[in-house]
């Protein structure tokens, strides 16, 4: 089944072209995403739509259209970034956020998106219009609470949790960890045998670059849909065997041996049509800089 043209734009934006300096000819961008069986048509359209969302912004080069990240598109690829490349759980400060808002019914669209938002987030909600998390997340909200401009509609607590019930009843009120936790493990199952068989192929040099290009990007676009789930609780909140710890190491170890191959395919459509000289000199896809930032902790 062929992904989401738009999502998986997203992706390519986030692993690839975000550290080229956020900007691809379309053309390329079209020729990248045929690998994956996306027709020009339905590239055209995503982007356009990207562009009306305010995650792309446009740019004429001659008689070509380049498309780049636009301050929104850069902020959120970078909060993706960093939780896709997370490989373990922050410590936490023992402190709740709690964001309550009471947004009128005639501005149900703004409250609907928000709550998108906060979900993407990774805070949860055991009653309506009251949403928790144990992650310092003060920054993220204010930006929700600017681009929405509901100030007079929400309040955002720092605050200890005294019960009556303990942290456990709260977070099982609050987020599905059972659901979460079948879903790791069935990334598990699938990447697991897939990473034993890829490893032992590219290691006899079975496996083109092109085809380590499309595993990669793949495997990227499959571990992101865990940021719309799993809300990325402390390591003290956590059940003490979670299989997240699992497919983030799981994870890592297959993103390793796909990425030097994946990026000479990127590079090799990416340097015809587009500016090398932007590419981050500090990019290593093998060593990746969220995983390095992270580990760092």
């Amino acid at each position: 089944m062929t992904a989401n043209t738009q999502s998986m734009i997203f992706t390519l934006y986030g692993d690839y072209i975000c550290h080229y300096g956020s900007k691809i000819w379309i053309g390329s961008l079209i020729q990248l995403l045929k690998e994956f069986g996306h027709n020009e048509q339905s590239v055209r359209v995503a982007v356009s739509r990207m562009v009306k969302q305010g995650w792309l912004q446009s740019e004429k080069e001659g008689n070509k259209s380049y498309y780049y990240l636009t301050n929104q598109g850069e902020q959120r690829i970078n909060e993706a970034g960093n939780r896709i490349f997370k490989l373990k759980p922050c410590k936490w400060d023992g402190k709740w956020r709690i964001f309550l808002y009471t947004i009128p019914e005639e501005e149900r669209h703004i409250r609907d998106e928000l709550r998108r938002e906060l979900q993407w987030s990774g805070f949860g909600s055991f009653t309506n219009g009251c949403w928790i998390s144990p992650n310092k997340m003060e920054d993220e909200v204010k930006t929700l609470i600017q681009k929405y401009n509901i100030e007079n509609h929400v309040e955002l607590f720092l605050a200890d949790h005294v019960g009556p019930t303990d942290n456990q009843e709260l977070i099982a009120k609050s987020w599905d960890l059972d659901s979460i936790e079948q879903r790791y493990e069935e990334f598990i199952d699938l990447y697991s045998k897939q990473y034993v068989i890829h490893q032992s192929v590219i290691s006899h040099r079975r496996m083109s670059d092109a085809e380590c290009f499309v595993e990669r990007t793949k495997l990227v676009h499959e571990y992101r849909k865990f940021l719309f789930i799993d809300p990325g609780l402390p390591n003290e909140l956590l059940p003490q065997m979670w299989s997240g710890n699992h497919a983030a190491l799981l994870f890592s170890q297959y993103y390793k041996i796909l990425a030097g191959p994946a990026s000479r395919f990127f590079e090799s459509i990416f340097e015809k049509d587009n500016d090398m000289h932007k590419k981050d000199k500090a990019y290593d896809a093998g060593y990746h800089p969220y995983a390095i930032a992270n580990d760092e902790e």
